[in-house]
């Protein structure tokens, strides 16, 4: 089967990335070597993997979930050593070994996928990749890098940043992809944080009720989404310590800052 007579699938979520440009962009923040095995996620009709292939990494392995996509992928590719292709949904399927992952994420498993590559704060995943390289949605992207204070700071930022360095590679508009989607696009890039930089896992628990507490109404200060924690004294001292104001909202409170209110109501609650 010819990629020519291959339609996008909707319920695939497929936009075939086709500027040169950002490909060479993600290229480039992959900072790829000869030691770099690369996890592709979504190659569809494989622009980005022909670039990857031509890098220095000693590998790329693929995951695909389209049967169609996969045909042509391993009439296009199979003669190259350095491939291999693993034909599932990047959620379900063991995922191959690999240093590096670029991926062009559809839209409606974000989320999950994020969680599958990077982890949860309590339990990052056990081997973190040196760099991942993203293309998102910008709402997305925007909030993963968002600062407090920003009105795109949320608990995805205080989770990403505490999880992994994050910053912007590049935005990209529909006009790059054909079909071309409905909402802007951005490519981010994330090196996932040591092991001796990781939240302890009683720490990391403590700061995930916290954002879902919190976060829940982030409109409203901090003394209304707290109360009930701690008598109202008790929870003034607590938050003081941790250099955090009653009056603030979620939206307002740094990774660093919620680190330090979990920290100490686990030392009140010791």
């Amino acid at each position: 089967m010819s990629f020519a007579a291959h339609r996008a699938r909707k319920r695939f979520g497929q936009h075939w990335l086709t500027d040169q440009s950002v490909l060479r962009q993600i290229l480039e923040a992959a900072e790829l070597n000869a030691n770099d095995t690369v996890l592709e996620v979504g190659p569809g009709r494989g622009a980005l993997t022909e670039q990857l292939l031509a890098s220095p990494a000693a590998a790329v392995r693929a995951v695909e979930l389209d049967r169609d996509l996969v045909v042509g992928l391993r009439e296009r590719f199979g003669a190259d050593s350095r491939f291999e292709l693993t034909e599932g949904d990047v959620l379900a399927v063991e995922l191959p070994g690999a240093s590096t992952v670029v991926a062009n994420i559809p839209y409606n498993i974000t989320g999950p996928l994020l969680e599958r590559l990077v982890g949860r704060l309590d339990r990052p995943v056990e081997r973190p990749y040196r760099r991942l390289v993203l293309l998102v949605q910008q709402e997305v992207g925007e909030r993963i890098r968002a600062r407090p204070g920003s009105s795109a700071f949320s608990a995805l930022s205080v989770r990403m940043q505490l999880l992994a360095r994050c910053s912007t590679v590049c935005p990209v508009p529909p006009r790059c992809f054909q079909p071309p989607p409905k909402v802007m696009s951005e490519v981010v890039a994330l090196d996932p944080l040591p092991a001796d930089q990781r939240l302890d896992p009683a720490l990391a628990r403590t700061v995930e009720m916290l954002l879902r507490r919190c976060f829940a109404a982030r409109r409203k200060m901090l003394r209304n989404t707290l109360s009930g924690l701690l008598p109202a004294e008790a929870l003034q001292a607590w938050v003081e310590a941790a250099e955090v104001a009653l009056q603030q909202r979620p939206q307002e409170v740094s990774p660093a800052h919620w680190v330090r209110l979990a920290a100490g109501l686990n030392q009140l609650n010791a």
